[in-house]
């Protein structure tokens, strides 16, 4: 049913047409000052223009180049992946040194529409399935749409000015997580220069001031090798890399019956042999008490008088599992970090007072960005509901009087 003022339409009554780019060579690489820059599809992800998605335009093409970004208007990705073609995003501001590549839109409305809030509308959960079902390409990363799928997409018209109160109203809630977002950037660089200032002694707490000593990391932890199950139905576990976590790996086994697995006990530190060097490592959650993983990925118990917690935060620095290149080399595969040779890495060590004081200022660091993260979740879900409320009709707002919405 269609709300009382609003028409049943198609994104092609509010739009002039569609511009697209040309397809120009570019070299990719950061654009400096002065540069002319093309645009990539990825500049246009669920919502959100990053201008810096580009490639440095060679000089003999720049005079190819035609379209550039405009303040007030939408770009369309019609050529990308299954989940991304069709994706939009609103342009806050004139961008005269980039430019459209041929697989990119940009709008070119009517004089009374409003495209922030068209650009809602084809933000939404609904819109983007139309449209990726529309997609069609023989390639299974690659997909396009048309002009006419898109132009023909039906949509329900309020009237300009409702149009633009909607906009309104969600750019607030944009505006909120923005800044949410930004106090979370904030927030984890500030985390990730503690850790290097707390763990590496540069920064120390007044009470202490006990020298730190070289050990080895065997003075930490030893190697844990409990036999576990046979046969494809174990339940196994992997190690996300840059210190993201422990997580079940969907999978069977692989490898033949004497391919060893081992029982993981929760509280353990685990790694992967492979790919240690990009901080595949963690502690293994409760909920994955039991499972299971081969000696490529070893698991460690934790011996007295270390805090779990700091050794964790210690090892889990980019500063650290990067510059343990000497430790592995070859091919990936001949690249491996064995336990008996991590085992004997030295490293500064504080007494254990000051490893859980360290730890505890960190901990409460991640209870921060957890904290953020978790009012950036909540905005970004009340927001979908409002959308959904607001973009169908099903909640009105007044144009008279007071900035206020119907109940």
């Amino acid at each position: 049913m269609v709300p009382e003022g609003w028409i049943e339409g198609r994104v092609g009554d509010l739009l002039i047409g569609l511009e697209s780019g040309v397809s120009v060579n570019g070299e990719n690489k950061p654009l400096q000052a002065n540069d002319k820059g093309v645009l990539k599809v990825s500049a246009v992800s669920y919502g959100q223009f990053l201008p810096s998605a580009a490639k440095v335009m060679e000089d003999k093409e720049i005079y190819r180049a035609k379209t550039n970004p405009k303040a007030g208007q939408i770009i369309v990705s019609r050529s990308n992946t299954a989940e991304l073609v069709g994706a939009s995003a609103f342009i806050k501001k004139d961008y005269p040194d980039l430019f459209l590549p041929d697989k990119l839109w940009q709008t070119i409305p009517k004089k009374e529409s409003d495209m922030k809030w068209l650009s809602y509308v084809l933000s939404t959960d609904h819109t983007r399935y139309i449209l990726s079902n529309l997609a069609t390409g023989t390639s299974g990363s690659m997909k396009n749409i048309t002009k006419n799928e898109l132009l023909s997409l039906k949509i329900i018209i309020p009237p300009s000015t409702e149009q633009k109160k909607i906009a309104k109203i969600l750019s607030t809630w944009d505006n909120a997580i923005t800044v949410t977002e930004q106090l979370l950037a904030n927030s984890q660089q500030q985390k990730k220069a503690l850790m290097q200032q707390l763990l590496t002694g540069k920064k120390r707490f007044p009470e202490f001031n006990e020298d730190w000593t070289k050990r080895p990391i065997s003075d930490f932890i030893k190697e844990s090798r409990i036999p576990g199950s046979s046969g494809d139905i174990a339940q196994k576990i992997t190690v996300k890399l840059y210190a993201r976590g422990v997580f079940p790996k969907k999978e069977k086994r692989l490898g033949s019956e004497s391919t060893k697995y081992y029982k993981r006990q929760s509280g353990q530190f685990i790694y992967s042999k492979l790919d240690f060097l990009n901080g595949a490592l963690g502690i293994i959650p409760k909920s994955l008490d039991g499972y299971e993983s081969t000696l490529d990925l070893p698991a460690f118990d934790f011996l007295p008088g270390t805090d779990h917690k700091w050794f964790v935060y210690f090892v889990s620095r980019e500063e650290f599992y990067k510059a343990k290149i000497g430790l592995a080399n070859g091919s990936r595969k001949a690249r491996r970090v064995n336990p008996k040779d991590f085992l004997t890495l030295k490293i500064g060590t504080p007494g254990l007072k000051e490893q859980q004081k360290i730890a505890s200022v960190l901990t409460c660091a991640d209870k921060e960005i957890e904290n953020l993260k978790q009012k950036i979740n909540y905005l970004k879900q009340e927001k979908k509901a409002l959308m959904q409320q607001l973009l169908t009709g099903k909640r009105r707002v007044r144009i008279e009087n007071k900035d206020k919405l119907k109940g």
